[in-house]
């Protein structure tokens, strides 16, 4: 967990109500308010709805969000009541075509998961419950002002009373017709697709594999797909999401929003019939069967849009008040999620008094081009025909759907300073940090996941030595780590991870100075480590919050180390 900082370091600030109110209790919203609580700040998360929807909008749980989840010590409610997503059966004009398996290499902790949204929001909202914090349910923002010390939010309460909430950060996670967003006057540019479509909520009869997603389509006479059922499979015995061009007797016909507002998502008041479903299905399905127990239904609409800009001063967008774009390879709540845990992470430090002026920068310099390639790759994925239509190799394919392959190597907090030489395909500074096996200690009867090692805390500093010199050199590093009391307010979590064979692996515990404090030493016993972060001798790695890699510091030399650890942490903290 993180330290706190000593001394009383927050600066005086004028009186808030909150450090940060959020808006919107979707997964995004419940995300950034579980980091932010789990990290010690208070914050208020309110949302115009009475009660959570029962709607399986959202339903893919990608690999990468159970990492974060994981991180902050909730993912195991998610494997409890997820299904496994294991690949796609194609159909194309009623000839099966070549089947998707989603598989990925080993190493990866967490594969695909199917989850609907009420049960996403329930896991997350009971978890943020053990923090003392619960959604604040029929309140809406009206409006808000901002100034150098805060924010002032205008919001109307569920009993129909006004009220003024003065916060130091705002954080919108309000969908796509954001509320925040619209009050910042950022623009939201894009387009929408002129098709309508319905989703439902239904069980079939037919005997196709378990865990396996359909997608079924039509082709007229010009080539084009004209018709099209995509099921995804949900927690039940042959229970589906399916979704589906709209009947001419659904169909308003029209493609595009009132001034000023977005086409995108359910719409009320055309709920379509189980015999609407069964009508398509009937068409497209694979064998012969019968949809029945359909739990709901609605017309939905596509746009593909993004912000100009993720915040202003001190008010911030995520997920969908931020890019929309097709549901296309279940990107949208995942991508949302992590740009909820991105920017937690940060209002933490700043708000902890140890963040460097310019830190919260970095949350549009990292999220948004993300957001940029999710939106450009989904619209191309959902005219192409899906995700099986990408060009690269199936890996990549795979590892991108999952969102690993997500990076910030030109984040103005990712250190190349010391970053050394990596092998080919091994981590580089602002890649994801990869998990690995295998990891021994004395003390523990059962191998440990690097995971486990970093569950729950904010940077760590992983070291690595595979010989008595690199030992060496290690203690030396974790001596100047622990003078980074200073920049990170705390003592920074530091570990070992030897060589299984080697010198350095026979220690349990490494003193580092002379105040008594050591390094943990947890043994690499097959390589596992040493391969997957491509390293030799003694290197340092620092780990952010999410994830993914501050700084690769190989080679290490005290002349050296000092410097280019300090570079690093003075990215992110106040020097």
């Amino acid at each position: 967990m993180k330290a706190e900082r000593k001394g009383g370091s927050r600066q005086e600030t004028p009186v808030v109500d909150t450090d940060v109110l959020i808006v919107g209790a979707g997964p995004v919203g419940l995300t950034a308010a579980a980091e932010l609580r789990r990290q010690g700040v208070t914050c208020r998360i309110i949302d115009k709805l009475p009660a959570r929807l029962p709607y399986a909008k959202a339903v893919g749980v990608q690999p990468r969000t159970l990492e974060i989840w994981d991180r902050m010590g909730m993912v195991r409610a998610a494997l409890e009541a997820a299904v496994p997503l294991r690949g796609q059966l194609t159909y194309a004009d009623g000839v099966e075509q070549a089947r998707l398996e989603m598989r990925l290499p080993p190493e990866v902790p967490y594969g695909f998961a199917t989850l609907p949204q009420y049960d996403t929001e329930r896991i997350i909202e009971e978890h943020l419950a053990r923090f003392g914090t619960g959604i604040e349910r029929g309140t809406e923002l009206l409006g808000f002002t901002q100034d150098e010390g805060g924010v002032v939010s205008r919001v109307v309460t569920a009993s129909g009373g006004r009220e003024e909430v003065r916060s130091r950060f705002l954080v919108g996670c309000d969908g796509a017709h954001s509320v925040v967003r619209k009050g910042l006057g950022l623009t939201f540019e894009g387009g929408a697709f002129p098709e309508e479509y319905m989703l439902a909520d239904v069980e079939v009869d037919w005997n196709l594999p378990e865990g396996y997603g359909v997608r079924s389509m039509h082709h007229g006479a010009d080539g084009r797909i004209d018709d099209a059922l995509v099921c995804i499979p949900l927690p039940g015995e042959r229970r589906y999401r399916m979704s589906m061009l709209v009947p001419p007797e659904l169909s308003t016909r029209v493609g595009n929003a009132a001034p000023g507002e977005t086409a995108h998502g359910l719409e009320g008041g055309r709920a379509p019939r189980l015999e609407h479903i069964q009508a398509v299905v009937d068409r497209l399905s694979p064998e012969p069967t019968t949809a029945s127990a359909m739990r709901w239904s609605s017309v939905f609409r596509i746009s593909h849009r993004l912000v100009d800009r993720y915040s202003v001063g001190r008010v911030f967008v995520a997920g969908d008040a931020a890019h929309i774009h097709p549901p296309t390879g279940a990107q949208g709540m995942n991508t949302g999620i992590q740009d909820a845990c991105n920017l937690a992470w940060k209002l933490a430090i700043v708000l902890d008094g140890g963040g460097r002026s310019r830190l919260l920068d970095s949350y549009d310099a990292e999220r948004r081009p993300v957001g940029e390639e999710v939106v450009g790759r989904t619209v191309r994925h959902a005219t192409a025909g899906g995700v099986q239509t990408a060009k690269d190799d199936r890996t990549t394919v795979m590892l991108r759907e999952a969102q690993l392959l997500v990076a910030y190597p030109d984040s103005p907090l990712t250190a190349t300073n010391g970053a050394g030489p990596a092998n080919a395909g091994s981590p580089a500074p602002g890649d994801r940090a990869p998990d690995c096996r295998g990891l021994t200690t004395s003390l523990a009867m059962t191998s440990l996941r690097l995971y486990d090692l970093l569950r729950e805390r904010g940077h760590v500093l992983v070291l690595h030595a595979d010989s008595a010199d690199a030992l060496t050199a290690c203690r030396d590093t974790a001596a100047t780590a622990a003078t980074a009391d200073r920049l990170t307010g705390g003592a920074l979590p530091a570990f070992l991870v030897a060589a299984g064979d080697s010198d350095a692996a026979r220690a349990v515990h490494v003193p580092v100075g002379a105040n008594g404090r050591h390094l943990p030493v947890f043994r690499d016993e097959a390589g596992e480590f040493a391969r997957l972060y491509g390293v030799k001798g003694a290197a340092a790695f620092l780990i952010r919050p999410d994830g993914y890699l501050a700084a690769r510091l190989t080679g290490l030399a005290a002349a050296e180390t000092e410097p280019a650890l300090a570079d690093a942490l003075g990215r992110v903290f106040r020097l």
